[in-house]
């Protein structure tokens, strides 16, 4: 990275994209690329690299609201715009892969989807995936929003919404604000209740995924159902 950087050259990322895809960029040369410019006496890729720095990840710098940048030299509210603008656009995109991409893709491309929709959520968010009787997604519904620490989840009122979509089997999820994935004893004991409310209506729940930052818990990895 030091290489890269002491080159000085604005436009190495988007070369190196062009030559060799998106996906051999580092987070500082992707969000270099979005910056576009860096700020006095400092080069875009220097400029990204002390932002990543600064917030410590790249989950963090984007995700945080205008008042933790005032003391940031080089971001006014151009660049804040920018920056809330490239969270949201990759928010969409991964809501707008939609439902039959979700279930063609298997669990790893539904934990990704749900990671991307909860992640950055400040306040806890229950999501609840509805699929028919071979696991095809039917939609995906937030359907409880709590405070940073708690959501309150009604078992009936997800065994109504399944039964109007005909579903047949359900995956669950909810965020952890607080960036810790680790399932606290009331999520046990809630899945537990939406397991055995769904039993009744011979729905099955497949898995719970908790999600953290940069991290999750799987309850059927963990063979909590």
């Amino acid at each position: 990275m030091n290489e890269i950087i002491e080159q000085g050259s604005a436009c190495m990322p988007r070369e190196k994209l062009l030559k060799f895809g998106a996906s051999s960029l580092t987070d500082v040369e992707l969000l270099a690329l979005f910056l576009r410019t860096g700020c006095q006496n400092m080069n875009v890729l220097v400029f990204a690299q002390n932002l990543l720095h600064q917030f410590g990840s790249l989950s963090r710098l984007l995700s945080a609201d205008y008042s933790q940048f005032k003391d940031v030299k080089g971001i006014g509210e151009a660049k804040y715009t920018q920056l809330n603008a490239i969270a949201e656009l990759a928010r969409r995109y991964y809501y707008s892969r939609g439902v039959e991409e979700l279930s063609l893709k298997g669990p790893d491309s539904v934990r990704e989807f749900i990671q991307s929709q909860l992640t950055t959520a400040e306040r806890e968010i229950f999501m609840v995936i509805f699929l028919d009787n071979q696991n095809r997604v039917i939609k995906h519904s937030p359907m409880f929003a709590g405070t940073l620490n708690h959501v309150e989840v009604h078992p009936r009122e997800i065994v109504r919404e399944a039964m109007k979509s005909n579903a047949a089997a359900l995956i669950l999820a909810h965020n952890h604000p607080s960036g810790r994935a680790e399932p606290s004893k009331a999520d046990r004991v809630i899945t537990e209740r939406i397991v055995k409310a769904c039993l009744f209506m011979e729905i099955r729940v497949l898995d719970h995924l908790v999600i953290g930052r940069g991290e999750y818990v799987s309850f059927a990895e963990r063979g909590w159902i």
